[in-house]
């Protein structure tokens, strides 16, 4: 009964739909591991000297936005003792 209902909208038959998906995805994998692999091509691998250069310079971020929010949460914890205390008696 479906089998007849697919061949009058002219669809077609089911299993072929099936294997040419398979094939097709087949295909786009594939495709999807060539362009990969071009891609790792084009990656560019950094010299010592740069990975230090960049390491030293995230070091020195850490610590001197460490540092500014140790001073920014102090001015905050100061500000809501005071307002705590001016509150609370």
């Amino acid at each position: 009964m479906a089998w007849k209902a697919i061949m009058a909208n002219g669809d077609e038959r089911p299993d072929k739909k099936f294997i040419g998906g398979v094939f097709g995805q087949w295909s786009e994998f594939t495709r999807f591991l060539s362009n990969v692999r071009g891609e790792m091509r084009k990656v560019v691998t950094p010299t010592r000297k740069e990975v230090q250069s960049t390491t030293t310079v995230v070091i020195i971020a850490v610590f001197i936005f460490g540092v500014f929010f140790l001073v920014v949460d102090s001015i905050f914890s100061s500000g809501m003792n005071w307002l705590l205390h001016k509150m609370g008696g």
